[in-house]
């Protein structure tokens, strides 16, 4: 049998012994207090809340009401009490102890004949008729009841009153305020964050292919290709959004008439789908000639104007079609202000969208010219666009920096908005033009890989109650505010998730269809995407089913949903009106996991 050693049994001690002195100073830290705890005045309140929130406000009763009077005497009259009159047999009464009395003194108030089992205030009713509450009252099973209560200091020469109120239930049971308040709060909030996840997987599934590590690591460019790239990008940007304005504004002057409406709907998919047809022919039969070329260039062009016009066009008829139907459909019109909602965010989306594909197509072709410029120059030339491009992307590539940290932080000074960071790309491009002199590729996958999962870390670590607080700032008040929130979010947290179970997924498929010859994205649909349906399916579920719990929390800056009514019954103390919407959300969220389970099954 082996001895431990000395120091084996030091290092043991003087662990334990660290672990002793952190969680003392936890303790410290966090402010550990049992005195607290054995408190009785806090025992009180705890159980009443408890209790209280296991007694949901879900169902209210109309309510049947007595009152019984008894005078007295405040303070006693010198010439002493007049006798109280004999209640009637059978009839309920009050029996005051003593039946007068100095202000703020304490008298007993004895009930007989009462609704058994039921509760209501006990009130004193000086001469101008207002109620003033001294106790409240609960009969037992008898009708009886007896409690002690301090007389208000309203003195008078008048016989004041003493008045008992009751009410007893009658009739069924019906759904209370405070659920039909929580029934349509939890529909918004679970079609808030319907909306929330929707938007944040369309944006999110893409995104986590960058920042999938084993689909970039492999991606790598030339230095003149990346730079010309981050030369055209702009530009690129900057055409598509001109060209978009133009067309946008061409297409407002031909909203007047349906029939164009109608005609670009039916007339510009044909037209779109003949020039794509001719200008990407499936087989060549023949080398194309030069001409031929820029002439199907120029088809293509053309396609994209006319699906723009026709975006412009549809996106104003929806709106029109949206606004008639609205005011048409009655307890339906929720579907008119759908299309002329769609048609309203198409418009805002065709001038974005539109620059950034020119964006990423004159990226693409300038990315093309780069690399086939590294491959065929040689010597001098090869040298002179490796350096000279390498220092203007990276000039380019500052200024654009500097130009969104001054606009950031308005800095004016276009020494540090333009030259300094000019300067610093240009010796960043040199350096980088240096260390790839002998012909080693950018690593440009990665490059982009590391910069993806920066941005959707400092997303992810910024609450979603946060970023509430700026949305209901641009948007106002609402639920609208409490989805963008809640969707900016789930982008991150939804890249993340996706990006990962890429990773993830085994390499044979994606080797074979590489040695095929597959393009990046053959490689994307027929290796990868098969094997990822089904984990992204439960991830979204699971998306939505966090976005509900959240929206609880989006509600309290107000951002929309169940939310805020909780925080109202909270501010409150209403702790059963809470308790009802705490329940609407558990089930809530229980129904989900069932759905999603089943989901699960039927994917997998």
């Amino acid at each position: 049998m082996n001895k431990a050693s000395p120091l084996k049994s030091l290092r043991l001690g003087l662990f334990v012994l660290a672990a002793l002195v952190i969680y003392a100073y936890g303790f410290q830290v966090t402010d550990v207090n049992l005195d607290e705890i054995q408190s009785e005045t806090r025992q009180t309140r705890l159980a009443r809340i408890i209790r209280a929130l296991f007694r949901p406000d879900l169902f209210e009763y109309e309510h049947e009401e007595f009152q019984v009077n008894t005078p007295i005497s405040v303070p006693c009259p010198a010439g002493g009490v007049l006798p109280t009159p004999r209640p009637t047999a059978g009839e309920p009464y009050l029996v005051l102890t003593p039946p007068c009395a100095d202000p703020r003194a304490e008298v007993t108030v004895e009930g007989f004949n009462f609704e058994p089992n039921t509760v209501g205030p006990l009130n004193f009713i000086p001469p101008s008729g207002v109620s003033l509450t001294m106790a409240n009252v609960e009969t037992d099973s008898d009708g009886h009841f007896a409690i002690s209560a301090r007389l208000p200091n309203r003195p008078s020469e008048e016989v004041q009153t003493i008045r008992a109120i009751t009410r007893r239930n009658v009739g069924a049971p019906m759904w209370s305020q405070n659920a039909r308040d929580t029934w349509s709060k939890i529909i918004e909030t679970v079609f808030l964050a319907l909306l929330a996840t929707t938007l944040a997987t369309i944006l999110a599934v893409p995104i986590s292919f960058f920042a999938a590590r084993n689909l970039m690591r492999d991606v790598t460019t030339s230095l003149a290709s990346t730079a010309l790239a981050i030369l055209a990008w702009p530009a690129g940007i900057l055409i598509g959004a001109s060209v978009a304005g133009w067309v946008g504004q061409a297409s407002r002057m031909l909203t007047a008439s349906l029939a164009i409406h109608v005609g670009a709907i039916i007339v510009g998919p044909l037209l779109i789908w003949g020039a794509a047809r001719w200008a990407v022919p499936p087989e060549e039969r023949r080398v194309p000639t030069i001409w031929l070329r820029l002439a199907r260039q120029a088809a293509l062009l053309v396609a994209v104007v006319i699906s723009v016009l026709a975006l412009f066009l549809v996106a104003q008829l929806a709106s029109d079609l949206g606004a008639a139907l609205r005011d048409r459909l009655g307890a339906l019109g929720f579907l008119g202000e759908f299309f002329a909602d769609l048609g309203d965010i198409v418009s805002l989306l065709i001038v974005p969208i539109a620059a950034l594909a020119a964006g990423a197509v004159v990226g693409s072709l300038a990315s093309r010219l780069g690399q086939m410029l590294n491959e065929h120059a040689s010597g001098g030339l090869w040298y002179t666009l490796h350096f000279g491009l390498g220092i203007l992307g990276g000039t380019v590539l500052g200024l654009l920096i500097g130009g969104a940290i001054g606009w950031l932080y308005e800095i004016s000074d276009p020494v540090f908005t333009r030259a300094l960071p000019a300067a610093l790309g240009g010796l960043g491009g040199l350096a980088l033009a240096v260390r790839t002199h002998a012909g080693r590729p950018v690593a440009i996958g990665l490059t982009i890989y590391y910069l993806t999962r920066t941005i959707l870390n400092a997303l992810r670590s910024i609450e979603a109650l946060i970023v509430a607080l700026v949305m209901v700032v641009w948007v106002g008040l609402g639920p609208f505010a409490g989805a963008l929130a809640l969707a900016l979010h789930s982008i991150a947290a939804g890249s993340k998730l996706y990006s990962e179970q890429v990773e993830s997924i085994m390499p044979g498929p994606l080797e074979a269809i590489k040695a095929t010859g597959a393009t990046r994205l053959q490689t994307i649909i027929y290796a990868v995407i098969p094997q990822i349906i089904p984990p992204y399916i439960s991830f979204t579920m699971y998306r939505w089913d966090i976005n509900v719990r959240m929206s609880t929390i989006i509600g309290f800056v107000g951002g929309g949903g169940i939310g805020f009514l909780l925080q109202q019954n909270m501010n409150l103390l209403d702790y059963r009106g809470a308790s009802a919407q705490i329940l609407a959300i558990a089930i809530v969220v229980a129904t989900m996991d069932y759905i999603s389970s089943r989901l699960r099954e039927r994917a997998i």
